[in-house]
């Protein structure tokens, strides 16, 4: 790792308030007030955590929420979501999500117990390469969804939900000290370490490689998506993962915590802008990406949820994970609901909002949905009962009491733009 450089709350103010473009204007643009924050910022039982960016967002105008446990930016200054989420689309947008709880787990056994835990195959996964699993209860509910990092068989790291801190590092202990004491671990114990207090930004954008390509000796056209690699960047060598958030090309940043500040100072220059809660939901809904809460529970199977990807195909029939007789029933016997998206005629509808076939029967529940910045139309996922999750079937949904005309369409609602090399 390069040398630790401390970077003082004093400092960023002074490099933000002496013509930093991070910089933003502290009145909110209008347009704010119309950002759905049912599902999106979220009360706390506690006091609120802050990431290490937290004193950087207050200086650069940001419109602070709670979410997920702790104190978030919504948007900056006078850029207004619809045009922060453009600027994502058409240039780079800059995302705090150290809330997010990164992890190492390491030890000689670590590649079973992760697939005790998972149903993914991370046996065959390659050195640096990185996939979205689920963590399941005992039913074959989602307790989360984590993003895991193969380093080697060996050593992972993994990102789970904010969220969901809480219930996921209890599961995580719970499970290790039975993995541990059992005869699974006798080639070597599990460990597992929290990086508490580390940062994580998004840059996301498809002006985003260039901009940071302009940083490092590194040749990013190597670095496809779904990989990672410790990257030099501008004398920090930092954990670096080609992916996201928003169906644009991108990169994942870990930082050390006291070097989180000044990485994204320089990390946010133009054409790279700031962006917050309100445009990520936006991003991720066009993308067909699902928030935990809203669109996750431990009550819904990665079948009925439309992940079945993350299921090794090796391990649908005989892999030993967690959960495995409940997805099972649902790969054999097909879910009793699906997880579908919808153009939606009018209003838009919410999370809450009832779905009706046309015979006005009770099919599912909205469970995401917004008008759409890019599309200029309303978008909106939810579950429906099987038989009417098929593409350009009809149905109505119950917008503030009044029953509006929706279909089925396929996600994601926008083509991604990954790059795949």
């Amino acid at each position: 790792m390069s040398t630790v450089r401390a970077f003082s709350t004093c400092t960023a103010r002074h490099l933000v308030l002496s013509g930093s473009t991070c910089r933003a204007s502290r009145s909110l643009a209008a347009g704010l007030g119309q950002i759905n924050l049912r599902g999106l910022a979220t009360s706390a039982e506690g006091p609120l955590r802050k990431t290490g960016l937290y004193n950087f967002h207050v200086v650069n105008g940001g419109k602070m929420v709670p979410f997920a446990g702790y104190q978030m930016p919504l948007a900056y200054g006078s850029v207004g979501q619809v045009a922060s989420h453009s600027h994502v689309r058409t240039e780079a947008g800059l995302f705090d999500v150290g809330h997010m709880v990164q992890s190492n787990f390491r030890g000689r056994s670590t590649t079973a117990f992760l697939e005790w835990l998972t149903p993914s195959s991370l046996k065959s996964l390659a050195p640096y390469t990185f996939t979205l699993s689920v963590l399941l209860n005992e039913n074959g509910g989602i307790i989360d969804d984590t993003v895991i990092t193969k380093h080697s068989d060996d050593a992972y790291y993994v990102v789970t939900n904010a969220g969901r801190r809480d219930t996921d590092l209890a599961w995580f202990k719970e499970k290790l000290e039975e993995w541990n004491a059992s005869d699974r671990a006798t080639g070597g114990q599990v460990e597992h370490e929290v990086l508490e207090d580390w940062g994580l930004v998004a840059l996301q954008g498809p002006a985003a490689a260039q901009y940071l390509q302009a940083m490092t000796s590194f040749d990013l056209r190597e670095l496809t998506f779904g990989k990672s690699a410790f990257v030099p960047i501008e004398g920090f060598n930092l954990h670096v993962a080609r992916g996201g958030y928003t169906g644009e090309d991108g990169f994942e940043i870990s930082i050390p915590p006291s070097q989180t500040a000044e990485v994204t100072q320089l990390l946010c220059n133009a054409p790279v802008q700031l962006a917050g809660l309100g445009a990520r939901d936006s991003l991720r809904l066009e993308a067909g990406m699902c928030l935990y809460g809203n669109d996750l529970d431990e009550n819904t199977t990665p079948v009925e949820a439309g992940l079945t990807w993350v299921i090794g195909k090796e391990r649908r029939e005989t892999g030993n994970f967690i959960g495995a007789e409940g997805v099972r029933k649902h790969l054999k016997d097909g879910p009793p609901r699906r997880r579908v998206g919808f153009i939606v005629d009018g209003a838009p509808a919410r999370q809450g909002a009832q779905i009706y076939s046309l015979q006005k029967e009770l099919i599912g529940m909205v469970t995401s949905g917004i008008p759409s910045p890019t599309l200029g139309k309303n978008i909106a996922m939810g579950y429906v009962k099987s038989g009417f999750h098929k593409k350009g079937t009809e149905v109505d949904i119950d917008v503030r009491n009044k029953l509006r005309k929706a279909v089925v369409t396929p996600m994601p609602f926008i083509k991604p733009n990954y790059w795949r090399g």
